[in-house]
């Protein structure tokens, strides 16, 4: 059983990593793929809504496919499709092929990233302690990674289509070999924790109305997390476009934001542990909004990676913090509250970066930046929600009829 587990926890890393890894190298290809469908950063960011419904949608049917059939089923079925459809981007001829591609990619993602979220926790139940931290930072990983390539290929001259194919190749490979090591589903136990088993929260959410604490908490995590997206899909072509950066250079603007992200992941449960989730959402979006103002009014390359850090290194810790609380509000729907969080924190990071391409018809793609930060100086504001509460004033409003 220790054994097995043990390969369950690697092969999650392993995933979390490749997708990652995935998602990163279609990112830091933005600027050749848009060039090579002949569309400007308006339809891209129309095109990015694609992305994000793909993903919802994904998230939908792998849910209860997981739920049915067990993530040691799900997981490499879908890193295989995102591995596949990785692919497709950078095939793309014109808006409506890319539409197409974006939108199979972001199906792909949506079934890989919550299957591998469901084999994260039944390997947390088999540890018995919090692991889950450590999987998202490898998912940072997976972005440097990527970052790193896929400037060494620019460099080299290699176009999107041949880059990204080796990469889907690579990916099938990876899914396959990892599979065999996935935790079966009745191999990890399931002691009582607040993380509610899967087959019991659909019960709790019919009966219990969401606390109007929950919904604060959702529209916090969808502003740090559309900040989040914002650098995923715009920090290349910032520096591309209004530094006027080579295209090997401007792929480090994300690697320096992934990177800093990484490593502030990995600090963050300490710092929260000594001074509390408030301080960590606090500063840390404060500092994400003096990060990516730096960015955004820089006159100079170097500077600008350094904002694009900052704004890594700030936001870093902020998601973890509100799921968190959303977790604790109410140990009989835990569950029930973080998927609230969760999910529209989610739609931000996939389909709020879009807005940013029609803000560029108006004002520069730099002053559009400055949305973002007006997020992160609210979420900084509001840190006082995640105050820890009696769990009596928490519980009372869940248990009122629909």
């Amino acid at each position: 059983m220790e054994r097995s587990l043990r390969a369950g926890r690697l092969a999650t890393f392993v995933y979390f990593t490749l997708n990652g890894f995935l998602m990163g190298m279609w990112i830091v290809h933005i600027p050749g793929i848009e060039q090579r469908a002949g569309i400007g950063h308006a339809v891209l960011g129309w095109l990015l809504l694609l992305l994000g419904a793909g993903a919802f949608a994904g998230m939908q049917v792998a849910g209860p496919l997981t739920d049915r059939f067990g993530a040691r089923t799900v997981v490499p079925l879908g890193a295989a499709l995102c591995s596949a459809a990785v692919l497709l981007p950078g095939l793309a001829t014109d808006a409506w092929t890319l539409g197409g591609a974006l939108l199979l990619l972001g199906v792909g993602n949506g079934c890989l990233d919550v299957s591998m979220n469901a084999h994260a926790v039944q390997v947390e139940r088999g540890y018995g302690r919090p692991v889950m931290s450590a999987f998202h930072a490898t998912f940072s990983i997976g972005g440097v990674l990527a970052s790193l390539t896929g400037a060494r290929a620019l460099d080299r001259g290699w176009s999107p289509a041949a880059t990204l194919g080796t990469v889907a190749v690579a990916g099938l490979a990876v899914a396959a070999a990892t599979a065999p090591a996935l935790l079966r589903p009745d191999t990890a136990p399931a002691p009582a924790s607040a993380s509610a088993p899967a087959d019991s929260a659909p019960v709790a959410p019919t009966r219990r109305r969401t606390p109007q604490r929950i919904w604060v908490l959702a529209v916090l995590a969808f502003m740090v997390m559309l900040s989040e997206g914002v650098a995923n899909d715009w920090s290349v072509l910032h520096l591309r476009d209004v530094l006027d950066a080579p295209a090997s250079t401007a792929a480090l603007a994300y690697g320096a934001f992934a990177t800093a992200m990484t490593a502030g992941r990995f600090l963050t449960d300490r710092v929260a542990a000594r001074f509390g989730p408030a301080a960590v959402l606090r500063h840390g979006a404060a500092a994400a909004a003096l990060g990516l103002t730096t960015a955004a009014l820089s006159p100079s390359i170097p500077l600008a990676l350094l904002g694009w850090t900052v704004f890594g290194a700030g936001l870093s810790g902020c998601v973890p913090q509100l799921f968190s609380a959303a977790g604790h509000a109410d140990q009989d729907a835990s569950a029930t509250n973080v998927s609230r969080v969760a999910g529209l924190g989610y739609l931000g990071m996939l389909a709020g970066p879009a807005v940013i391409g029609p803000l560029t018809h108006l004002v520069p793609l730099n002053v559009t930046l400055l949305l973002p930060v007006a997020f992160c100086v609210t979420a900084a504001c509001a840190a006082g929600v995640l105050r820890p509460r009696p769990a009596v004033a928490a519980r009372t409003p869940e248990v009122e009829p629909v």
